[in-house]
C-alpha cells in the first residue's frame, strides 16, 4: 500500500512492523526490508537533515530515526546473535549444547588472576609455573593474555587448573571483561600491606558481572605492615565474606615473592570449583572455543593461543577463529612441546591462520575449507561495516556549514600496530574513551598486528595521520620511507605513556579557550573637551589599576551603554603614562568615542587564556 508522503516522497509506510538489521547497515538493507526504493530512503533522511548516502554503513541511532519517521520498529541485531544465525545458517550450534549426559567428561577448572596493579599478580603466576615472566616485561605490566596449565594434588589426586593471564591495569578493561566470559574461577590478588584498592573493586566487579566465584589470594604476607585481617574486613563490604567469618569465599594467605602457601591457593581453587561448579564438556564433538590472544610470527605467520571449551581439537582441523580460519598445521602447549589433540579447557598455541585473529573471538571446527573461509568472510564484512557505522560523524544540515569551515572541528588520526591483537585492542579502546570535548575528534583510521609496513605509512602520508607501534618497529624501507614523507612514527613499550602522549596532543589542538579578567575601575569626576582629542574623561581610579590599550565598557547608572571600547591615552597631570593605580587621580581617553558624561564608570578588562585541565 502506497503511503501519505514523506518529505514529499512517496514510501511504504508501516504498522509498527519490526524490522531486523545488523550493526553497521545501510539505507539499501532497509529498503530491501520494507520493499522500498533506497533513494528514496535517502531523500527521507535528507529531510530529516542528515546527509547519507545509499550504500554507507549508519549508525544505529540514523537507523532508529529514519524507522520512527516511517512508523517502523527497528532491532538492531546483536553481534553474538548475528553470529548465531550466521553459525545457524551453515548447520552448526555453538556453544551450550554438549549432548547426552552420558557424553560429558569431567574438565579442569578456567582461572583468570584478577586485582590491583603491582599487588603481584604476575609473581604469583610467576610462582606457580615455576618459570620468570616477570624479567621481559616493560612497565610491570603484563602486555598480552597467555594461558598455562598446571598440575596440583588434592585429597591425593592429580587435578589440572588451566590459568589464564590477563593484564591487570585497567587501560584492559576491554580485553579483562572479555577474558572473563572464558573464566570459571576468579582468584582476587590482594596485597595485604595495601589492602583494598579501586582496581581491585573493578576486578572484582567483572568477575561478579561474568558470575564466576571468587578466591582470594592475600599476598605480601612476609611484607612489613601485612595485616590480612583487614583485607577480610574490606571485602567483606563489597560481598565476599570468608569462610572462617561465615561465609562462603575462600581466603588464602600467601607470599607470592617465597613460595608460600601456592599449593593452599591451588587445593582453594579446586575446593571451590568442586563445591560451586558442575564443569564437565563433551571431549567427543568437533572442538569450538575461544582465541585468547594472537600475534604475527616472523617465521611462522598468524600465531593463536586457544583455549578448548568443548570438543577435541586435532591436528589437521579446519578452525575458524573470528574473521581468520585455516587448517592446523601445528599445536604447541605453553612448554612449546608439540601435541596432536587438546581436550577441553586446554590451552594450545595453534599455527596454521590465515591471519590474525581477535583476543576473545570464538573459535570452532568445521568440516570444509570453503565453509571455514565463508564464515570467515562474513564475518570480516560485518565487523567492517560495524566498524563504519560507528567511525561515522553524523553531520546535520544545520551543522554542516559549522563543520565544513576550515579549523572548526579538528581531527586526529591515529594508524596502531602491536605484538598482539589484544594489546592492540585494549589501546584503541583506551584512546577512544579520551574525552576532550566536541572540538577535537579522535579518529582510528588503521589498527593491526605486526611491524610498520610501508603500506602504513603510505595510508598515513595520505590522511596526516600520526603511527604508533607498540612493541613493534618499522621493517624494511618503511622507516625511510616516514622520514622521507614526514610521517610521525612513535614507538612505545608502555600503554601509560601513549595514552598520557595522545590525550596531551588532542588537548594542544583544541583551540585555547580565553576568558575575561577585571583590571580596574574608574568613575568619571570630569569631563574635559580637547579640539584634537575629542571628549577627555577627568578620573579616579576605584579598584585595581587602568592600563593604556587594553579593553573597556562605559557603565552608566550600572548599566553597560557602550562595548569594546580601549583605552587609547592615560595621563597623570601632564604626562603620558602607561598606568594608574586604585586611589590616583588621572585622564582617560577614549579615542573615538565621546559620549561620556560625569558619574560614569569605565570598567576595564583583559581576556586572558584559560588553562586546560
Amino acid at each position: 500500500m502506497q503511503a501519505p508522503s514523506i518529505g514529499g516522497v512517496m514510501l511504504p509506510r508501516g504498522n509498527g512492523q519490526t524490522v531486523r538489521l545488523s550493526r553497521g547497515a545501510s539505507l539499501t538493507d532497509f529498503a530491501e526490508k520494507i520493499n522500498a526504493n533506497p533513494a528514496s530512503l535517502v531523500q527521507v533522511m535528507f529531510n530529516l537533515g542528515e546527509m547519507v548516502t545509499a550504500t554507507q554503513s549508519v549508525s544505529d541511532e540514523t537507523l532508529q530515526l529514519l524507522a520512527d519517521e516511517m512508523n517502523y520498529n527497528v532491532e538492531i541485531v546483536s553481534p553474538e546473535e548475528e553470529d548465531r544465525e550466521l553459525l545457524e545458517s551453515f548447520d552448526i550450534e555453538f556453544g551450550e549444547n554438549e549432548g547426552g549426559e552420558e557424553m560429558l567428561v569431567a574438565r579442569p577448572p578456567v582461572v583468570t588472576v584478577m586485582g590491583h596493579v603491582d599487588h603481584g599478580k604476575t609473581r604469583l603466576l610467576d610462582a606457580i609455573r615455576k618459570t620468570n615472566v616477570v624479567a621481559g616485561e616493560a612497565g610491570g605490566i603484563t602486555q598480552h593474555i597467555g594461558a598455562y596449565q598446571v598440575s596440583t594434588e588434592v585429597n591425593g589426586d592429580e587435578r589440572k587448573i588451566t590459568f589464564i593471564d590477563t593484564p591487570g591495569h585497567e587501560a584492559f578493561t576491554a580485553m579483562r571483561a572479555r577474558g572473563a566470559k572464558s573464566t570459571d574461577i576468579a582468584i582476587l590478588v590482594v596485597a595485604a600491606n595495601d589492602g583494598v584498592m579501586p582496581q581491585t573493586v573493578e576486578a572484582l566487579n567483572h568477575a561478579k558481572a561474568a558470575e564466576v566465584p571468587i578466591v582470594v589470594a592475600v599476598n605480601k604476607i612476609d611484607v612489613e605492615g601485612a595485616d590480612p585481617t583487614k583485607v577480610r574486613g574490606q571485602l567483606t563490604e563489597y560481598g565476599l565474606v570468608a569462610e572462617e567469618y561465615g561465609g562462603d569465599t575462600m581466603f588464602v594467605d600467601i607470599s607470592a615473592k617465597q613460595g608460600l602457601n601456592i599449593d593452599s591457593l591451588l587445593e582453594a581453587v579446586v575446593l571451590t570449583a568442586d563445591a560451586a561448579l558442575d564443569l564437565r564438556a563433551n571431549a567427543e564433538q568437533d572442538a569450538q572455543g575461544i582465541a585468547i590472544e594472537a600475534h604475527l610470527d616472523r617465521g611462522r605467520g598468524a600465531v593463536a593461543t586457544v583455549l578448548v571449551q568443548r570438543g577435541t581439537l586435532r591436528v589437521g582441523d579446519t578452525m575458524v577463529a573470528g574473521d581468520a580460519y585455516g587448517r592446523v598445521r601445528a599445536m604447541l602447549d605453553d612448554n612449546g612441546n608439540a601435541l596432536e589433540e587438546a581436550g577441553p579447557s586446554t590451552p594450545v598455541l595453534v599455527l596454521g591462520l590465515t591471519n590474525v585473529p581477535g583476543a576473545g573471538d570464538n573459535f570452532l571446527v568445521v568440516d570444509e575449507d570453503r565453509t571455514a573461509r565463508q564464515i570467515a568472510e562474513k564475518r570480516a564484512a560485518r565487523e567492517r561495516n560495524a566498524a563504519f557505522a560507528k567511525r561515522t560523524r553524523r553531520v546535520s544540515l544545520e551543522d554542516l556549514d559549522k563543520v565544513l569551515k576550515a579549523g572548526e572541528v579538528q581531527q586526529l588520526n591515529l594508524i596502531i600496530k602491536g605484538d598482539a591483537s589484544g594489546s592492540v585492542e585494549a589501546l584503541e579502546s583506551s584512546l577512544l574513551q579520551l574525552d576532550v570535548g566536541d572540538e577535537v575528534d579522535l579518529r582510528v583510521l588503521h589498527r593491526g598486528v605486526g611491524a610498520v609496513t610501508e603500506t602504513d605509512i603510505d595510508l598515513a602520508t595520505g590522511s596526516d595521520a600520526i603511527v604508533i607501534g607498540f612493541n613493534v618497529r618499522a621493517e624494511g624501507r618503511a622507516t625511510q620511507m616516514a622520514e622521507r614523507e614526514g610521517v610521525d612514527v612513535r614507538y612505545y613499550s608502555v600503554i601509560y605513556q601513549v595514552i598520557e602522549e595522545i590525550e596531551a596532543a588532542l588537548k594542544g589542538m583544541l583551540k585555547p579557550e580565553y576568558e575575561e579578567v577585571e583590571l580596574g575601575t574608574a568613575e568619571i569626576r570630569e569631563v574635559f573637551r580637547s579640539s584634537k582629542l575629542g571628549n577627555i574623561a577627568g578620573v579616579i581610579i576605584r579598584s585595581g589599576e587602568v592600563r593604556r590599550n587594553t579593553k573597556a565598557r562605559l557603565l552608566r547608572d550600572g548599566k553597560v551603554v557602550a562595548e569594546n571600547l580601549t583605552i587609547e591615552g592615560l595621563r597623570r597631570f601632564k604626562d603620558d603614562v602607561t598606568e594608574i593605580r586604585e586611589g590616583f587621580e588621572g585622564g582617560i581617553n577614549l579615542g573615538n568615542f565621546n559620549d561620556i558624561k560625569v558619574d560614569d564608570v569605565i570598567a576595564t578588562y583583559e581576556m586572558r587564556e584559560k588553562p586546560r585541565g
